[in-house]
């Protein structure tokens, strides 16, 4: 399984983005899907999930402004990004898994398979 991320760039604060996770090998029917982001010194932080069985979970820092959803025709996962902040500027990676259990959904380490990442920079 492989995943590719992209749709990343530049952008104003206060703007969208939409970064989409395209899977090959296997699709993500099944799965439960997330994105997590990493900023120049930091760990590698939780952002947003989609749950096998439909329910999304978010970061408190994007709740209410990030999107995350998957289209199954399409097999690609979508985080759409409304109202951004420099706070938001990280390399963006998708990561898919086929066995998660409901309690490791924010933890990276249980996630088996990821994208190469997507650099977002947003400018204040």
């Amino acid at each position: 399984v492989q995943l590719q991320a992209y749709g990343g760039g530049l952008v104003q604060a206060g703007g969208s983005l939409r970064l989409s996770c395209a899977a090959s090998g296997r699709t993500f029917s099944g799965s439960t899907v997330a994105w997590f982001r990493q900023a120049p010194g930091k760990e590698r932080e939780f952002v947003a999930a989609l749950w096998r069985g439909g329910n999304t979970y978010y970061a408190d820092s994007v709740k209410g402004r990030f999107t995350i959803s998957r289209d199954n025709v399409k097999n690609a996962v979508f985080l759409q990004m409304n109202s951004v902040n420099p706070e938001d500027t990280a390399n963006y990676y998708c990561a898919a898994d086929w066995s998660m259990i409901l309690s490791s959904i924010r933890y990276a380490r249980h996630y088996d398979y990821w994208g190469q990442g997507t650099q977002v920079t947003v400018s204040s």
